[in-house]
């Protein structure tokens, strides 16, 4: 979870997400913030908390709170408006 504004920060994070075969979501958050829950194989997870951790260009991210949590067993990755 992290603030980002006006970088295409969730859509950039879904096109890494397809590109891992990662499932899963990613939203806005009221206070700004942005949250993604994530599924998939453990390597790929690694390189995607990575690229969350700089995010797309001209984005600047100011910190990532990881969390482990109960599969979910979603079967795609989306954005949620």
């Amino acid at each position: 979870m992290g603030k980002v504004q006006g970088v295409f920060y969730r859509k950039s994070s879904a096109e890494k997400a397809v590109s891992l075969n990662i499932q899963g979501w990613v939203r806005n958050c009221d206070d700004g913030s942005v949250e993604i829950w994530a599924e998939g194989e453990e390597e790929a997870l690694k390189i995607f908390l990575i690229w969350c951790k700089t995010g797309p260009k001209n984005a600047v991210v100011s910190g990532v709170k990881e969390s482990q949590v109960d599969l979910a067993g979603y079967s795609d990755f989306r954005i949620i408006r």
